[in-house]
């Protein structure tokens, strides 16, 4: 007998269903994504999405692929002779970029672990663009993974909304009538802006994190012929 999850003639395909997911979580949130709902806004019936993406966890996988893939680019794969730290330092931003277009899908980001073959792939590229550079393996590790929770916990923070709890943030307009005698580094923060800036304070911190790590694990050792 014939599966039903036979390949259907609709013009699909896995990453157009992934990117229809991507745009539904952004417009309706991550809580109402559900194959009969991603198949209407695709006008297809649910059923018909099992044959791209074959269960909920599959879906969700596929879409941190598409955000790694987006942030990436063609950075792991550039011409040779850039710093590990310029590599990193553009995937990191590129990272923020895309993640503050699609907020809803932080928390996803944080709490999946990469699991496709492609995402797979490409933290293969970013690992060996590090170890290429004279990384250690467990150091680049160590760098991939302390530049991508900082990204996250960033811009989770930038986004300023509490996963499933839209619209019950804090009116920042409270803390700029903030008493000055009460709270005097705060009140002159808000008034001033000082420290304020989030896309400053990103790139200030991203740039002390990579050159901590260099600062540590030191100069490429020399191979070259005595």
């Amino acid at each position: 007998m014939a599966s039903g999850r036979g390949r259907p003639r609709t013009g699909l395909t896995r990453e157009k269903v992934i990117d229809a997911a991507l745009a539904f979580v952004d417009e309706h949130g991550l809580a109402a994504l559900s194959n009969r709902k991603l198949g209407a806004a695709l006008g297809v019936e649910g059923m018909t999405l099992y044959y791209y993406v074959p269960s909920k966890a599959a879906l969700l996988d596929g879409m941190v692929e598409r955000l790694l893939e987006l942030s990436a680019g063609d950075l792991f794969t550039g011409p040779a002779g850039r710093p590990w730290t310029a590599v990193i330092g553009d995937f990191a931003v590129a990272l923020r970029r895309i993640l503050l277009d699609h907020p809803a899908m932080l928390t996803v980001l944080a709490t999946r672990p990469v699991a496709t073959p492609a995402a797979l792939g490409l933290l293969e590229r970013g690992l060996s663009t590090l170890r290429d550079d004279g990384v250690p393996l467990a150091d680049a590790l160590d760098v991939l993974n302390a530049v991508v929770t900082f990204t996250l916990g960033h811009t989770l923070a930038e986004a300023g909304e509490t996963p499933h709890h839209e619209g019950t943030e804090p009116d920042p307009e409270q803390f700029r009538s903030l008493d000055p005698a009460v709270f005097p580094q705060l009140a002159h923060a808000f008034a001033t802006g000082a420290g304020l800036d989030s896309e400053q304070r990103f790139h200030r911190t991203l740039r002390i994190l990579l050159a901590g790590f260099a600062a540590e694990i030191g100069p490429a050792p020399d191979t070259a012929e005595g």
